[in-house]
């Protein structure tokens, strides 16, 4: 009778059966594999080829007494060699044990051969043997937290030429007079204003502004202080941006001079609170559908501010309800019975003990979701007359003679130019949720290596982070943090370097980039709070003022469906500006480069390649990313084109075409922020931090490949066996990144005031 003991050779086959088994299924596509492999095998006899494919019948799997003998066969030889890097090596090991010894060319012969059915079964050999030990300290007990790399060399890599004014910031939300404390909702309004109003005599407030008006004109220093302030209290950044950022901005960037003067030092300072209106109760993201008006009287050089029904009211406005005295509003210029479009105005509100004026109503908007430490207010205005001189009038004016005039001719062009000085907030509020997200994937990793659950029987419990479910859930959410830090200052660093002609391009970026990274902070909060149980449940444990505060932020600076349409129609616009129309002709290189690609990257071999090093490879993500977006732009416009051409409205083809667009956006956004990602890990000096870096990278990469799993199988990028090995790796690097997870986390550097006491207490315990 043939048996593993008596004939060595076999055991060679051990880890493959006992790996195939393990979770008692047999899949036809490795039984297959395996049946193939054993007939093919030359150097055993008919006899014991029988043998093995009697252990690979569907219908009569293995006991699991014989399953714990094939298991003690394996942790016999690790316990007494060095760990073997393969599933291959592991076999030869045994084999070896059971008596067998091979001389060089054997093993390398066999090797070789059993090193490709590992690739053909998508077999990651490290992640398997890492699961074996015949310890009573198992292998999940003892992979724990262990710094691989400085922290603080990691917090400054982060930080950059930011440190001296993140250091500022922090020192401050950390102060006595900043404690966070539970208020009701209107004392939380009062405090948050004298939040601000310390920020403001710390001159926070005004850094964007010029320095004769206050200022330190360093808009990339106002990002990073609404991004740390947000491990604070997102209603104090809110407040904070409203002020300084949309008020204070919109006055910078759509006034002139005179403006400056009058208005800059007061909103810097907070003595001159103020609101931006423009939003209306039917016409959120549609401005250029706004119908408030403001109606030119040449007569006395005024303009009246109206609001000509209750839906053209302005809604939701931040600072309206308690403390704005002025605002920006956007209204449709009317002269002499016509419509010159939206411009802006500043109308007051309030006067300075706070009565409202005449002419206008505010009504308060009420407890919401979350933010409520900002007074969000509805305005309506009746017949309110304002002077010439209060229209911001750098795009567009009223001259002496009361003629519209504008150095800029195209109505359509001069309009987008005036939101497209606005921007900034499209970069402030994805670097805000970024810093929520950091906070809470913080209080969830640190938790989790403290939080003890189960164990072998008899055995200790296990830190709840050192179960692969608990690092498959919070892992790629570490690594899209550190992903989307890099992305958002490449972001920033191109606004503040623009070029003219590169407005458009740039706007486009970064409204996707506050889509991606508010969902990205929505997902990873809920996850953070279910990761952490009850305990993410309870308010002090911060994670749900975090969810709350950031729901809006999805919705407010652009809803982000319609900011991922305008991704994608500038990405169709670039195609189009490349290729010109869709014939033949302009198609050639367009079909040349997609042929180049079916025989470098979808060529037998490489949509199967399942070699670690292969995945690991960021030539392999940059093409496959890369593939997912030429693929997904180039059919969006061949789709259009075709619902056109038979007959469709652009409108109505545009609607079908929506979600197609927000794939493709999305297909650029990871392709942007992968070659980010992977910019700054190359750019790293540090060969300890660049290693971690490196892992985070990959798992970034890998995991968006594995959520796309479907989309590439369908075009053939990939086959079944591809897929199954990335999973597999991305379980693999989310149980080697947990050693680095804690550390990880701290390098982000939070003040432990701002996070839970879920996690703070392990310092003290320290």
């Amino acid at each position: 009778m043939i048996t593993f003991q008596n004939n060595p050779k076999l055991s060679i086959f051990v880890p493959f059966l006992y790996i195939a088994w393990e979770d008692n299924i047999l899949t036809q596509q490795e039984y297959n594999k395996l049946d193939d492999f054993i007939t093919a095998t030359g150097w055993i006899t008919k006899a014991e080829k029988e043998f093995l494919q009697s252990k690979i019948k569907a219908g009569s799997p293995p006991s699991r007494s014989e399953l714990y003998s094939w298991k003690d066969m394996i942790n016999s030889v690790l316990s007494s060699s060095d760990r073997p890097s393969n599933l291959t090596e592991l076999g030869i090991l045994i084999a070896n044990a059971e008596r067998l010894t091979f001389n060089n060319e054997d093993i390398q012969q066999k090797a070789a051969v059993f090193v490709q059915l590992e690739a053909e079964l998508g077999i990651i050999g490290n992640e398997l043997i890492s699961g074996f030990s015949n310890s009573r300290d198992t292998v999940t007990h003892s992979h724990n937290t262990s710094k691989s790399f400085d922290v603080a060399e990691m917090t400054a890599f982060l930080e950059g030429s930011q440190s001296d004014i993140i250091n500022k910031v922090k020192s401050i939300i950390s102060s006595p007079e900043l404690e966070l404390t539970d208020t009701s909702a209107d004392d939380f309004r009062e405090t948050v204003l004298q939040w601000c109003q310390i920020l403001a005599d710390n001159g926070l407030g005004s850094y964007a502004y010029p320095k004769e008006y206050g200022g330190k004109d360093d808009i990339e220093r106002y990002f990073t202080i609404m991004e740390t302030l947000s491990y604070h209290d997102l209603s104090l950044v809110i407040k904070f941006g409203v002020q300084f950022g949309l008020w204070g901005m919109s006055i910078l960037s759509l006034g002139t001079e005179k403006h400056y003067k009058k208005y800059l030092k007061d909103v810097g300072s907070l003595a001159l609170p103020g609101c931006f209106a423009m939003t209306e109760t039917h016409h959120g993201s549609n401005v250029k559908g706004i119908e408030t008006t403001a109606t030119y009287n040449h007569a006395d050089k005024t303009f009246i501010i109206n609001t000509p029904d209750r839906y053209a009211r302005k809604e939701y406005i931040g600072n309206a309800a308690n403390h704005g005295e002025m605002a920006t509003v956007f209204a449709k210029l009317i002269i002499d019975g016509n419509d010159y479009g939206v411009n802006t105005f500043i109308v007051h509100i309030r006067d300075k003990n706070k009565n409202v004026l005449p002419g206008v109503t505010i009504e308060d908007c009420g407890k919401k979701m979350g933010l409520n430490g900002v007074d969000n207010g509805i305005l309506y205005f009746d017949n309110v007359v304002i002077p010439k001189e209060n229209m911001l009038d750098r795009f567009a004016s009223v001259n002496d003679d009361g003629e519209f005039t504008s150095p800029i001719p195209s109505d359509n062009r001069r309009f987008f130019t005036m939101l497209g000085t606005l921007v900034g907030g499209r970069i402030g509020i994805p670097r805000s949720a970024l810093a929520a997200a950091r906070t809470g994937i913080t209080i969830a990793i640190q938790y989790a290596d403290q939080r003890r659950q189960f164990g072998p029987a008899g055995g200790k419990e296990v830190p709840i982070l050192n179960y692969r479910m608990h690092q498959l859930r919070l892992m790629p959410y570490l690594a899209n943090a550190y992903a989307l830090h890099f992305a958002l200052q490449y972001v920033t660093q191109r606004f503040i370097n623009m070029k003219p002609e590169e407005m458009q391009e740039i706007e486009a970026l970064a409204a996707g980039m506050k889509a991606y990274s508010t969902w990205n902070t929505r997902d990873t909060l809920q996850e953070c709070r279910e990761a952490c149980g009850g305990k993410g449940y309870i308010s002090e444990n911060r994670i749900d003022d975090l969810k709350n505060d950031t729901e809006i932020y999805t919705t407010f600076e652009g809803d982000n469906t319609v900011l991922m349409q305008l991704v994608a129609k500038n990405r169709l616009s670039e195609f189009r500006k490349e290729f010109g129309e869709l014939n033949v002709g302009t198609l050639f290189n367009y079909v040349l480069q997609q042929a180049k690609t079916s025989i470098t990257e979808k060529n037998p071999f490489a949509i199967r390649n399942t070699d670690e090093k292969h995945l690991a490879d960021p030539d392999f993500h940059l093409h496959a990313f890369r593939y997912r977006e030429r693929e997904l732009v180039s059919s969006a416009a061949r789709r259009f084109k075709k619902l056109v051409d038979d007959g469709l409205d652009t409108f109505d083809a545009a609607n079908i075409m929506h979600p197609h667009m927000l794939n493709l956006a999305e297909a650029y956004l990871d392709r942007v922020i992968l070659e980010q990602f992977n910019v700054n890990v190359e750019n790293c000096k540090s060969e300890p931090l660049k290693e971690v870096l490196q892992r985070l990278y990959t798992l970034f990469a890998l995991n968006k490949l594995h959520e796309h799993k479907a989309w590439y199988l369908e075009q053939g990028y990939m086959e079944g066996v591809k897929t199954k090995a990335i999973r597999k790796m991305v379980s693999q690097l989310c149980w080697e990144i947990r050693r680095d997870a804690v550390p990880l986390t701290d390098a982000f550097n939070i003040p432990e005031s701002c996070l839970a006491p879920i996690v703070t207490f392990r310092k003290g315990e320290a």
